[in-house]
């Protein structure tokens, strides 16, 4: 049993076996006296009966045959009770200290039975402050038994409730940063929509320029697009809300796919993009990972200047598969590099450069919802290589 665990509990159980115990030595020591008083006063009464035969001149031996026997007949009954010796003759003398013993360890018990009480009392009223106060019940660590076990309880129930009041407020304040870096991120392309219909209504007659910020507004329109559909993703990668379907596919199929959309604008833009890569397979969700890679690339496009070339490599292991993705831009600054994955982070050198600043965390939401690994490495002037690494599950 596990009340049994409880000190206080012990201790009280202790503490009436104590007083039990004693009650019975003195149960004891009263029935011993009362046992000799009565062999005193059956001796005295024989005393008294042989010192009158005596006197009366009966023999010895008739004496002794009458204290030693056994038998009665009627006669000496009625001989008795004529003279008065019934049971109400012979008293035995029960002691005061008899009655004094009992009321004393009665009143041990109780005494007992109360401070056990009151000494549990304190402790619920003590439990219920930490509560009120919002502190954790203090436990001594050395204390076992049901209602510590409950207490321990309490507080693990309690640091739950911390942990997730904790989660929540932080949720909060990342649904206020995000709303606000939305608005800002949408501000900046509806702005311009307006100044541009501005101009073409001012000018409908001028058909370049009509054209010129038609193709502008295309463009900023796109941005919009673009900026909502990845929050969305994203909101469904962070709601558990995606199942990849992982298969196996040629990684320079999955690369190809990935870069599909981006190869025309590389060229327009005086850039190349470069796939070395080898005829491994890959695990992964086909859909999700090249739209991931695809973000990294243009990220990478987004990042450099006339002339710059993309590399795209890869690595096997019979643990996993590695994608190298290499720019020669100008290369992420040692205080941004750490920063580069998280949302709308935009550092001070790109401010001039287009992008939503959601790619990068969109790519990482992928990779690692499939158990893999994204990483960046970036040296200034020279280029930014990040490598995503996928586990081999066919090999593993």
């Amino acid at each position: 049993m596990t009340a049994f665990y409880d000190r206080s509990v012990r201790a009280l159980i202790t503490g009436i076996a104590i007083v039990f115990a004693i009650m019975f030595l003195s149960d004891m020591i009263i029935a011993v006296h009362i046992n000799n008083k009565l062999k005193d006063t059956i001796l005295q009464q024989q005393y008294n009966i042989s010192s009158y035969l005596a006197e009366k001149g009966v023999d010895e031996l008739t004496i002794a045959g009458a204290l030693v026997s056994s038998e009665s007949d009627r006669d000496g009954i009625v001989i008795v009770n004529k003279l008065g010796f019934d049971e109400n003759y012979i008293r035995i003398p029960v002691p005061f200290t008899f009655a004094v013993s009992t009321v004393v360890i009665s009143l041990l018990i109780l005494i007992i039975v109360l401070l056990f009480i009151i000494k549990r009392d304190k402790l619920y009223e003590k439990a219920i402050n930490d509560i009120k106060s919002n502190r954790a019940i203090s436990v001594p660590y050395r204390d076992k038994g049901s209602i510590y076990r409950l207490f321990d309880s309490v507080n693990n129930m309690s640091d739950a409730l911390a942990a997730e009041q904790e989660t929540e407020q932080k949720s909060k304040e990342f649904l206020k940063q995000t709303i606000a870096d939305i608005s800002h991120q949408l501000k900046t392309p509806l702005s311009a929509l307006s100044m541009y219909n501005e101009l073409i209504l001012s000018e409908p007659e001028n058909t370049l320029r009509v054209t010129e910020f038609t193709q502008k507004s295309e463009n900023a329109i796109d941005r919009i697009r673009d900026l909502i559909l990845l929050l969305l993703k994203i909101t469904r990668l962070d709601a558990d809300a995606v199942e990849f379907e992982i298969r196996r596919y040629g990684i320079k199929e999955l690369l190809l796919k990935s870069v599909e959309n981006l190869t025309e604008r590389a060229e327009k833009e005086g850039k190349a993009i470069d796939i070395n890569c080898c005829d491994e397979k890959i695990d992964c969700d086909i859909g999700w990972t090249s739209e991931a890679i695809g973000n990294i690339v243009k990220n990478a496009l987004d990042n450099t200047e006339k002339g710059a070339v993309i590399y795209i490599s890869c690595e096997n292991s019979p643990l996993e598969n590695r994608i190298y993705i290499s720019d020669n831009g100008k290369g992420i600054e040692n205080e941004d590099i750490h920063h580069i994955f998280k949302r709308f982070y935009r550092s001070k050198s790109s401010l001039g450069t287009q992008g939503t600043g959601l790619g990068l965390p969109f790519a990482k939401a992928v990779v690692e919802g499939q158990g893999g690994i994204i990483s960046a490495e970036s040296k200034k002037g020279i280029g930014t290589t990040f490598t995503l690494s996928f586990p081999n599950l066919t090999k593993l």
